[in-house]
Formats: structure tokens, C-alpha cells, sequence
């Protein structure tokens, strides 16, 4: 996450908007609505027109977390949007242009994913243009200390303030199983 936010804000995407979407937390029976909107009247509770992700993301950058979790059955929806650049709202016949940036992220060996036939090879393959293989935080302990600061800075009044020496010794000491997320947990506590 950390690492798409910084690819977006040093692109010239920078002025709009990021979005992420956590494919692993979104149920899968509303994620197509949520990712590409809907008609009104499209499925039992659609009262009104409502956007999606891709088209509130336009001009702009949108993390798909956990890419891997996405359901294979939206997974043909995905690739015709990356391909064409265009999206359909779920009850609707009309085709959306949309220009945004994808960036994909997984914990999972997507290849591996693809010849257990539980993730589509044309999208990997769509989705496999710059890859970025990012080793886990204990093999480049050198990006603790960076790290602490910016987390360290979110949490106090004072972003220029300096995460005390100590914390940053006794943090370059751990294993860091939970990569980022659990090195913000520890800079909190």
C-alpha cells in the first residue's frame, strides 16, 4: 500500500484521487457493483444510480489489494476494463471510458494461482506489465528506520518530531513477520 501511494504521488496522477480496494474484504456478490457501479433498479436495494471505484478513481491511481482473492467469475469483467478502458454499470448497456492507473498487489504467487486455474492467465498476464517484487521488511531492515519516521510522524501533532533513537534500536531488532502492518502496530504501541 505504502509503496503504490508513493508511485501515485510521484506521478503526474498525483492530483487524483487513490483509491484502494481490498479484494479480500469486499463480499463477492456487491464487489462488481462496487467497482464499476450500477443502474437504479439493477438488483433488490439499488434505488438510485450509483458510481463505482473506476470511474471515482478517474485521473487517478487505484490499488487493487489482494488482487489474488479476486472471484474468478469477475475476473473476465476486470480484464475487458483494463483492455478497453471502459466499464458497464451493472444493469446498464452503456459502455464508460475510464482513465485510470491499476496498480495490483498479492502475498500470492499468482503464477502458481494460474495453473491451479483459480486466477485467469489472460488477466495475469494483463496485470503482469511492470512487475515489482518487494522483499519482506526483515531482508531490508535499512527501510526500518524510514519507515518508523513516517509512521511516527502520522501519530503525533508535530510531523517534523523524530521517533526517540531507542525505538528506532529496539525496532531494527525485530523479525517483522507482518511486514509493514505490524511495524506501524509496534510504532502505536
Amino acid at each position: 500500500g505504502l509503496m503504490a501511494e508513493a508511485i501515485h504521488a510521484a506521478s503526474r496522477r498525483a492530483a487524483g484521487p487513490f483509491i484502494v480496494v481490498d479484494c479480500a474484504a469486499m463480499p463477492p456478490q456487491l464487489m462488481e457493483s462496487e467497482l464499476f457501479g450500477h443502474e437504479a433498479g439493477a438488483f433488490t436495494g439499488a434505488a438510485t444510480r450509483r458510481h463505482g471505484l473506476f470511474e471515482s478513481a478517474a485521473g487517478g491511481t487505484i490499488l487493487l489489494d489482494e488482487i489474488g482473492e479476486l472471484p474468478l467469475e469477475l475476473q473476465p469483467k476486470l480484464l475487458r476494463a483494463l483492455e478497453r478502458h471502459e466499464i458497464r454499470r451493472v444493469g446498464s448497456n452503456t459502455r464508460i471510458e475510464v482513465d485510470v492507473r491499476i496498480i495490483a498487489a498479492t502475498n500470492r504467487d499468482l503464477r502458481r494461482e494460474v495453473n491451479r486455474g483459480t486466477f485467469r492467465s489472460d488477466l495475469w498476464y494483463r496485470l503482469n506489465t511492470i512487475r515489482l517484487l518487494i522483499p519482506p521488511l526483515r531482508e531490508r531492515r535499512e527501510d526500518i528506520p524510514l519507515l518508523a519516521a513516517h509512521l511516527y510522524a502520522q501519530l503525533g501533532s508535530d510531523p517534523s518530531q523524530q521517533p526517540p533513537a531507542d525505538l528506532i534500536a529496539r525496532l531494527l531488532r525485530g523479525d517483522w513477520r507482518g511486514n509493514v502492518r505490524e511495524l506501524a502496530s509496534a510504532v502505536r504501541r
